[in-house]
């Protein structure tokens, strides 16, 4: 899947990233028009750094249930950059983190990553696409997987295959749905309010066509603990994590910022109508005083939500 954030996140719809999710490339074989991923590989880096303490938080829930399995093996399904898969092998010691992308370029950060973090020993990486290559990946006692299963056309059929994965007492922990962010007020002094909430129409818009021509595409109820239960595995609880960057932004967030309406503007630009396309010109023009570059009131708020599957 070539979903772009962070885990990314991605195509989005629901990734809380504008279309982009931590991994990138599953599901999708490549072609010339793919990104250039020495551009957006350092870009997915940062963005998933951003999120790290949502993703923390969500790791250590995971680690203190009483039905907490012994975690010796961890896949990290659609890893992007391999900013989760360190993260996931720093807050399990004792495991061997395997970050699985299709994107060979983000498979060659996460390497690096490890190395310089000092976990080369423990993270490794495994280039394939999914769902084609899910036999290929080895049992695991934790499979992390953030905003993957939506760019898989068949998701029950997927999550079957995860769940089959798993060791006896292992969990599936899948990131799915949340909040979209919200950066600004909704009148922003200038244009129409409400431009956020537009724009998010628009990429629902957008998501549903990307689902819809996925190959196999099924139609599913996303009550991912019913599915849990379909795919024989036992619903541990749900849980959303708050992303809080209050105004003014730091440079590293409002950088993301930036990137992302200006992503967004060109992405959504035959979607929305003339005033909020001139809207978004301003907002992602630097030389623009009422610009993303130089508002004090430019925020991210945001919320992840994990869902865990324990396979008994």
């Amino acid at each position: 899947m070539s979903n772009h954030t962070g885990h990314g996140h991605d195509h989005h719809g629901n990734d809380g990233n504008c279309g982009h999710r931590h991994d990138s490339a599953q599901g999708h074989h490549h072609d010339p028009a793919d990104p250039d991923w020495d551009v957006m590989g350092p870009l997915l880096e940062r963005n998933a750094e951003l999120s790290s303490e949502q993703y923390t938080e969500a790791a250590r829930w995971i680690a203190a249930l009483p039905t907490a399995p012994k975690v010796r093996r961890i896949l990290d399904i659609g890893s992007g950059p391999g900013v989760i898969t360190c993260l996931l092998a720093e807050l399990f010691p004792e495991a061997e983190a395997v970050a699985v992308d299709g994107t060979p370029a983000l498979l060659e950060r996460t390497r690096a990553r490890a190395e310089r973090l000092g976990l080369g020993d423990r993270v490794t990486t495994l280039h394939t696409e999914l769902p084609e290559g899910l036999d290929a990946l080895g049992p695991a006692d934790l499979i992390w997987a953030g905003n993957t299963l939506h760019h898989m056309g068949d998701q029950r059929a997927v999550l079957a295959g995860l769940a089959g994965l798993l060791n006896p007492g292992g969990t599936l922990a899948l990131v799915e749905g949340g909040l979209q962010p919200r950066h600004f007020p909704r009148d922003l002094g200038f244009g129409r309010a409400g431009l956020e909430a537009r724009m998010e129409a628009a990429q629902a818009e957008l998501f549903d066509e990307m689902r819809a021509e996925l190959p196999g595409a099924t139609r599913e109820t996303e009550d991912w603990a019913a599915l849990f239960t379909a795919v024989g595995l036992t619903p541990q609880g749900t849980r959303s994590f708050l992303l809080d960057l209050p105004a003014p932004l730091g440079p590293e967030a409002l950088a993301h910022v930036v990137q992302e309406f200006t992503r967004r503007r060109d992405i959504l630009a035959e979607r929305l109508d003339a005033d909020d396309v001139a809207t978004l010109q301003r907002l992602t023009d630097p030389e623009d005083p009422a610009g993303l570059h130089h508002r004090r009131d430019t925020y991210l708020l945001m919320a992840r939500t994990v869902h865990l599957g324990r396979r008994d």
